[in-house]
């Protein structure tokens, strides 16, 4: 297994236990009953992490509305991280990611059919869901609500990233930890995530041994496998990652927490590859579309292509002049979910069960 070292910021310890102390009396308040967690006469599946960013949240919701869409009518619930507006929002064909966020977004562009809705008040939104009448979703799936105990989501799915597990972790600020460790007792499904393909079996077993799970919660190994990338401008015009050969050249441009990955799989292909990281949920503007074609310029000449995420294209795109004019030169790289162990057929049953028999009792 490869290591990955977590870095602390150890001189920031003293302020890491004093926001200990206050996510363990929120939390215990919510045990002892004194704040309220609520629950839905509907399928509620929570997906979150207690670590800030990095953990794969949104392949992993669209994993699962790729498992549940075609059985269920579903509404995907975020808060919309860093959008622009307030209070309930629901996506239609005419918002942007400033209305939503650019996770919400993406999710949005890629599912059309799916009801995608954002409110900072999680109970207030499901709420607002519930209300629909005949559009009232069958299943509501939480994004980034592991900590949101006013809702009592009937399961729990908690992400770990493989890289930076949170046994080794330290809360914020120090580390990255919204909460403590402990806090992964809540989950009915814990799911490490971009483990590597190969991951042997000691290395399953020392991650598993580190989890330190009850019996009853079910432990599951993830890793992102990319698909054929298409043009930015021309959705039809694709290819695969293995069609950059050496010689071309690369710009990876990215605004994401968990840069690791991408830079690893294009560094084998033996390219010259540059790359252009902003930090997570960056907001484009302006100067950095004339950035990114200053860095795309001064790439040594033959073939060359600007390479990004699909969460940062969802920003990208409002700029339509400039994916017009230079939209040819970029290229989406998509990610989805893949479980190791063969264990596919058994996350899926697991969930399905779940939604087949809260549905019922709904």
């Amino acid at each position: 297994m490869e290591d990955y070292p977590v870095k602390i910021r150890k001189w920031l310890y003293p302020l890491s236990w004093i926001y200990g102390l206050g996510v363990d009396l929120r939390n215990w308040l919510f045990h002892i009953g004194v704040l309220k967690s609520k629950s839905y006469p509907v399928p509620v599946i929570c997906v979150g992490n207690i670590t800030a960013g990095g953990t794969g949240k949104t392949p992993h919701i669209e994993y699962l509305v790729e498992l549940l869409k075609d059985r269920y009518s579903i509404a995907v619930l975020s808060r919309g991280y860093k959008r622009k507006t307030k209070g309930f929002v629901l996506a239609d064909d005419r918002v942007s990611a400033a209305d939503i966020g650019d996770e919400p977004f993406q999710i949005k562009n890629k599912y059309p059919d799916v009801t995608v809705a954002v409110d900072e008040n999680r109970c207030e939104g499901i709420e607002r869901l519930l209300a629909m009448g005949h559009n009232r979703p069958d299943v509501i799936l939480l994004d980034d609500a592991y900590q949101h105990l006013y809702v009592k989501a009937g399961l729990n799915i908690l992400l770990v990233n493989n890289n930076r597990i949170i046994t080794e972790d330290a809360l914020l600020p120090a580390g990255l930890l919204r909460e403590p460790v402990a806090g992964r007792l809540r989950a009915h499904v814990v799911v490490l995530t971009k483990c590597p393909a190969d991951m042997s079996p000691i290395d399953y077993r020392i991650r598993s041994r580190q989890m330190n799970l009850f019996p009853y919660q079910q432990l599951f190994f993830s890793t992102f496998r990319y698909k054929d990338m298409y043009c930015l401008s021309d959705k039809d015009k694709k290819m695969s990652i293995y069609g950059i050969k050496a010689g071309d050249s690369v710009l990876l441009l990215s605004g994401v927490a968990d840069n690791s990955q991408l830079a690893k799989v294009f560094g084998k292909t033996k390219a010259n590859v540059k790359t252009l990281f902003y930090p997570d949920h960056h907001g484009y503007a302006r100067e950095d579309l004339s950035r990114i074609e200053k860095e795309f310029n001064q790439l040594p000449s033959g073939n060359r292509y600007v390479v990004t995420t699909e969460k940062d294209t969802s920003k990208l795109v409002m700029f339509k002049d400039w994916v017009s004019r230079f939209g040819g030169n970029v290229y989406v790289l998509p990610v989805q979910v893949e479980f190791l162990l063969n264990n596919k057929e058994k996350f899926d049953k697991y969930i399905l069960d779940y939604v087949g028999e809260n549905k019922r009792n709904g």
